[in-house]
């Protein structure tokens, strides 16, 4: 059975991630190997399908190759939607999750809340998740990603 602790430390992983990358933006080369491994470690593209629908997409809000997470996330002149502006390399200086609820199976877990992504001024912004997780040879991996802002009226 998988457990919260489980899901917790994938989403302090993923967050530490996002961070990393962000501090990385100067060196091209040293941000993309990182955010190559970022995506291997915790998304599941090696073993099946990923449905991954990031906040900051109007136009190809649906993605489900690695190429277009890494092109979310980083951007550049090889980036695969031409809307990226490289989400990840804001830079942000803290992640942090705020969850609403788990639903915990043996080999699947889902978490919704909110995260918080903090930049270098202190402004921190609001984005609700859905997280979709599956036990691949004993590690939890993120195979469905849904992220989005507030409605607002």
């Amino acid at each position: 059975m998988i457990t919260k602790d489980q899901v917790l430390e994938v989403q302090k992983r993923w967050g530490n991630g996002v961070v990393k990358i962000g501090e990385l933006k100067e060196s091209r080369i040293e941000c993309q190997a990182f955010t190559n491994n970022f995506l291997e470690q915790l998304y599941a593209f090696d073993v099946g399908e990923v449905l991954f629908k990031p906040t900051k997409c109007e136009n190809e809000q649906f993605r489900s190759k690695k190429s277009q997470a890494m092109s979310y996330f980083i951007a550049g002149h090889d980036r695969t939607c031409d809307e990226d502006k490289g989400f990840a390399i804001q830079p942000w200086i803290k992640v942090r999750f705020e969850n609403f609820g788990f639903v915990l199976e043996e080999k699947r877990a889902i978490s919704m809340g909110n995260y918080f992504f903090s930049d270098a001024n202190g402004i921190e912004v609001k984005v609700e998740y859905t997280f979709g997780y599956r036990l691949v040879e004993g590690n939890l991996k993120i195979d469905v990603h849904h992220s989005s802002f507030p409605f607002k009226n």
